[in-house]
């Protein structure tokens, strides 16, 4: 590979020199035209151009600049009248760029001695009229920008290139046959994307198809871009943002880059100078397009290729905030890509939140859904010193805050039951934010007041588990016991015959507390009692339930009851009989 690499080298190199030496023997001989087998071959390994100051016919290359360091770049025209495209593409920083027609040498004079002229001489000549080429096009931005001429003249045209605010990397295609290779894909007559319907968190754009699927059969996909930033005008530009940590890395050690030839020597400025004996080169930036979405590591931004459809639902999205959306037709065969007129966008905000009313000494109940947050409001009538907030979780643990006046008095985790203090103070207004759970929907009853007497919900233990004697289980009979407090407080025990295979996740979904002994039948109920202990390790009970069937499985449930009638459930505990006594 090594060995074709240099020969093509070497072949591109002659082909240079011959047209400077045939135009100094005969400036009208026919110079032969592309030679379409080195031109495939071209095209299939880019690489070999990747350090070269000569540019292949039809072929995009990707190269980098340092800042304030011009390079230059050489492509032969071998015909007049020959139609000229140049595209330049800017990856992640404004270019300054011009385009020159080298002048070519004149034949020797000699003085008239028909001797050729000594090469000395030559390379100063020409390194005047090198200086003196007819400029053609100039240009200073970051917009992807063509030179474009229907008859250009025979020639070396130089294109020179230089980056004034950073290290960059860019694209440069040139040829001579625009009209039949059209690498590009083609933008509709009206190039713009139009957002057509805007949600909190979706965004669905549309935009009109590329002629180059319909007319000229090419494959055609669209890779859509969404950030927060700014348009991109370029895909070579996003992927210089994608890769924003790996775009600068190592370059190989001078002397092994490529240079097909010395330009001085032929009278040819070269920019093979002190820069290029940098240790640390800008790297350029291959497309990685994908069918997947691709997420930078520290950029807010995504590339989704969604093939040749073209309407698109970007979904995900954070409310009320400004979205720029671009949209590439990338040509799948070459790579290569156009970019349609972007647009942005900002997603709706969240739908409000209404704030609920507390009513002093009022129990309120309150549904979460999952991640959701609801507001609450308290504003007692009258002058107090403190409040007191009683919340029961009826479910999984929520994030409970209170502000009074907006300032912060209370932000927490909690579960079961719990009562809060709060400091008072006249004419204030407390917000309670509630915020439900990751795993599921949550439930809560909360009452506030500023007269408390008797708490409306019944204290608990800390552990409100239900305990089963194994020992003491029978074929008709189970013992269990559980804690209580220093409070006296109303229990009551039920049992539910379920099936054998009954799981803990049917027993999970039958856990909510704040289902009270009403929603239960007669036929479930064991005993009810009343039960309290001064002295806390001493506050346990246990019961005896009968009449159970062999080898069955019961649900067991406590609920207490309070001076309000509010009650709390334990945790439901599934136990089985023996099969045989």
């Amino acid at each position: 590979m090594q060995m074709i690499a240099s020969r093509m080298m070497f072949a591109i190199s002659w082909m240079v020199i011959s047209l400077v030496l045939l135009a100094t023997n005969s400036r009208t001989q026919k110079l032969p035209t592309r030679d379409e087998e080195l031109f495939q071959m071209q095209l299939r390994d880019k690489s070999l151009f990747h350090d070269s100051s000569i540019i292949p016919d039809g072929a995009e290359i990707s190269s980098y600049l340092f800042r304030d360091a011009p390079k230059r770049y050489y492509f032969v025209v071998e015909e007049d009248n020959t139609p000229l495209s140049i595209t330049i593409t800017p990856c992640d920083a404004p270019l300054e760029w011009k385009l020159t027609l080298q002048e070519l040498p004149e034949e020797s004079s000699g003085e008239g001695s028909g001797e050729p002229e000594p090469l000395e001489q030559q390379k100063q000549r020409q390194q005047v009229l090198n200086e003196l080429g007819t400029d053609l096009y100039s240009y200073k931005g970051n917009d992807v920008e063509s030179y474009l001429a229907s008859n250009s003249p025979s020639g070396l045209y130089r294109l020179e290139l230089i980056s004034t605010e950073k290290d960059t990397n860019f694209k440069v295609y040139a040829t001579t046959t625009p009209d039949s290779d059209q690498p590009y894909p083609e933008l509709p007559y009206d190039p713009r994307v139009d957002v057509t319907s805007l949600g909190r968190t979706t965004v669905t754009l549309a935009w009109k198809p590329s002629p180059t699927i319909s007319q000229l059969r090419q494959p055609v996909q669209y890779c859509v871009i969404i950030n927060k930033e700014h348009n991109f005008k370029s895909l070579c530009a996003v992927e210089a943002k994608l890769n924003a940590d790996d775009a600068f890395m190592t370059a190989p050690k001078p002397g092994l880059d490529f240079s097909p030839f010395d330009f001085a020597y032929f009278g040819f400025t070269s920019d093979h100078g002190p820069h290029r004996e940098r240790k640390n080169r800008a790297k350029p930036v291959a497309p990685r397009l994908s069918l997947h979405t691709t997420r930078a590591r520290k950029v807010d931004l995504q590339q989704i290729c969604i093939g040749n459809k073209n309407i698109f639902t970007v979904s995900g999205l954070k409310p009320d905030t400004q979205y720029y959306f671009d949209i590439f037709a990338v040509n799948t065969n070459l790579n290569m890509s156009t970019a349609y007129v972007g647009t942005f966008a900002k997603t709706k905000e969240e739908a409000k939140q209404k704030t609920l009313e507390l009513k002093d000494g009022k129990v309120t109940d309150v549904f979460i859904k999952r991640k959701g947050v609801k507001f609450l409001r308290f504003s007692p009538v009258s002058s107090h010193q403190k409040v007191m907030l009683y919340v029961h979780s009826c479910l999984d643990a929520v994030q409970i805050q209170v502000r009074r006046d907006g300032k912060l008095l209370l932000s927490q985790n909690m579960e079961g039951v719990r009562q809060f203090q709060l400091r008072g103070k006249p004419k204030a207004k407390y917000l309670i934010r509630l915020k439900g759970s990751k795993r599921g929907a949550s439930m809560l009853k909360i009452l506030a007041t500023n007269r408390p007497n008797k708490q409306p919900f019944p204290s608990l233990p800390e552990d409100t588990r239900i305990k089963v004697f194994d020992k003491l289980r029978t074929c008709s009979s189970v013992t269990v016991a559980w804690l209580g407090t220093q409070d006296r407080n109303k229990f009551c025990v039920y049992r539910k015959l379920v099936e054998n295979n009954y799981s803990e996740e049917q027993k999970k979904r039958e856990q909510n507390q704040c289902i009270g002994p009403d929603t239960r039948k007669k036929s479930e109920k064991v005993v009810c009692k009343y039960f309290h202990s001064h002295i806390l390790q001493k506050a346990v009970t246990t019961e005896t339930i009968r009449g159970l069937q062999p080898g069955k499985s019961y649900l067991l449930d406590v609920y207490v009851i309070g001076h309000g009638g509010h009650s709390v459930k334990y945790q439901s505990k599934l136990v089985k009989t023996r099969r045989s006594c």
